[in-house]
């Protein structure tokens, strides 16, 4: 994907105290998001079987096992990935995906 916005909601996120155990994964993630050109949610699942396609081009990817959540909204025209939220398993259980 050509751009994500932005970065620097991950390094908030690995930078708060007892997060630092995410930092590479979302690295890892964000590396591999900006060189894969992402078409549809098929692409998507295709690398990340374990991501959720939730609708008005949302996806949520687990990170770290399970124990962080990261929702994005991909516009696949233009190539720019939104990041909507990272948080732990239990702070995603109490926003909505589908509007955050």
């Amino acid at each position: 994907m050509k751009n994500i916005v932005s970065l620097k909601t991950l390094k908030e996120h690995w930078e708060k105290p007892g997060r630092k155990d995410s930092e590479q994964a979302l690295k890892a993630w964000h590396r591999e998001a900006k060189f894969f050109n992402w078409k549809n949610p098929n692409d998507i699942k295709s690398l990340y079987k374990s991501a959720s396609i939730i609708g008005d081009n949302r996806v949520v990817f687990n990170i770290c096992g399970n124990k962080y959540r990261l929702v994005v909204k991909v516009n696949y025209v233009t190539g720019w990935i939104y990041i909507r939220f990272v948080g732990t398993h239990e702070e995603y259980d109490q926003i909505d995906a589908m509007t955050i």
